[in-house]
């Protein structure tokens, strides 16, 4: 005779055993599906390098680009995103306004100090809801600059060459026009995430410019630059409202332009995020060998 403690522990395990199975089928499915309309609705376009070797730039679609039903999927998704932020306690409270004029060396420490010791607390959640954003491959709406869209005090390079920022095979940079913080969060095809918090991958991107943990300027710029050989795959760029400073009628509402050159092909989005939102996939790309391509 069966012990009904052993049966029923059986049975619980063989219980668990189909929940584990269903749930990998079900994100399998998921993920034959995401690959699918990934594959409809790409653009690819081959670039030339110096060496004469041909890459091929594969561009993944914004959620404006799909079919109605799949711009509704993603927009559920981004609500759970917005919701797991919240609930892991990513949202900051607003900071005392700071007293006018240039910060010293002293109060940029502070700040420094002050954010690694947010990071000592949060950088579990915040890796954890990193890699929820990670899974998603649909761009989150923003929409290519034009000339039209042109602004000339978002002069790019000139805020680059301010910082110091470099240039390179592969270079992400961002910038908005107030006193807030947003943070360039680099998903590397190695699986690394370039950020404040790791500054550089060992597959050799490097953020080499990150501004605003002290609220200093109202024309701010972030840069991630990969010099020479950039690894082949796929780069997920995330843009992470991490404070809201309250200065000179800076918002909780941030418009930013985000400037993506590969191998010289240079592309510039327009977006916005507002604080207390997830972090946001706002564009994602693949670099592969063309010769493979036939």
């Amino acid at each position: 005779m069966v012990d009904p403690l052993t049966l029923g522990g059986s049975l619980g395990l063989g219980g668990f055993g189909v929940y584990l199975l269903n749930r990998y089928w079900q994100q399998r499915q998921a993920q034959l599906r995401a690959q699918a309309l990934l594959e409809k609705y790409s653009t690819q376009s081959r670039i030339g390098l110096h060496q004469g070797r041909m890459r091929l730039l594969v561009s993944m679609p914004q959620v404006g680009e799909l079919p109605l039903a799949e711009q509704e999927a993603w927009r559920e998704r981004d609500e759970r995103r917005n919701q797991h932020f919240l609930d892991l306690g990513l949202l900051q409270a607003d900071d005392e306004p700071p007293e006018e004029g240039i910060p010293s060396d002293e109060e940029r420490l502070e700040a420094l100090e002050s954010r690694q010791q947010w990071m000592d607390v949060h950088e579990p959640p915040l890796s954890e809801h990193a890699a929820v954003v990670a899974e998603e491959h649909v761009g989150s709406g923003v929409v290519v600059a034009t000339e039209a869209d042109e602004e000339p005090e978002v002069d790019m390079d000139e805020r680059l060459e301010r910082e110091g920022g470099a240039s390179g095979e592969v270079q992400i940079s961002l910038a908005w026009d107030d006193y807030n913080d947003l943070d360039l969060h680099l998903f590397c095809p190695s699986g690394e995430r370039i950020y404040f918090n790791n500054k550089k991958s060992e597959c050799g991107g490097h953020l080499d410019v990150d501004m605003n943990v002290r609220p200093v300027s109202n024309t701010p710029v972030e840069n991630v630059v990969w010099h020479d050989d950039a690894p082949l795959g796929t780069y997920k760029v995330g843009v992470h409202f991490y404070k809201h400073h309250r200065k000179r009628r800076t918002k909780r509402t941030c418009k930013y332009r985000l400037r993506v050159i590969t191998h010289g092909r240079s592309r510039e989005y327009l977006g916005t995020i507002k604080y207390g939102q997830a972090m946001q996939m706002v564009t994602s790309f693949s670099l592969t060998d063309a010769a493979h391509k036939g």
